[in-house]
């Protein structure tokens, strides 16, 4: 294994995109995704008139 001196290490840059980073987006993407198909099936009820009273 290499041993990095002090001056090599202010040197390393970090901060990579990882795993839970890509899915917490995949997960907001899909969200976003069922909240449009929700609201697109609620309008489309309504103007249809078929709402179910409560």
């Amino acid at each position: 294994m290499v041993e990095i001196n002090y001056e090599r290490l202010e040197t390393i840059n970090g901060g990579a995109i990882n795993g839970t980073l890509i899915n917490a987006f995949a997960r907001g993407v899909n969200s976003l995704l069922e909240l449009g198909r929700s609201l697109g099936s609620a309008i489309r009820r309504a103007m249809d008139g078929k709402i179910c009273p409560v």
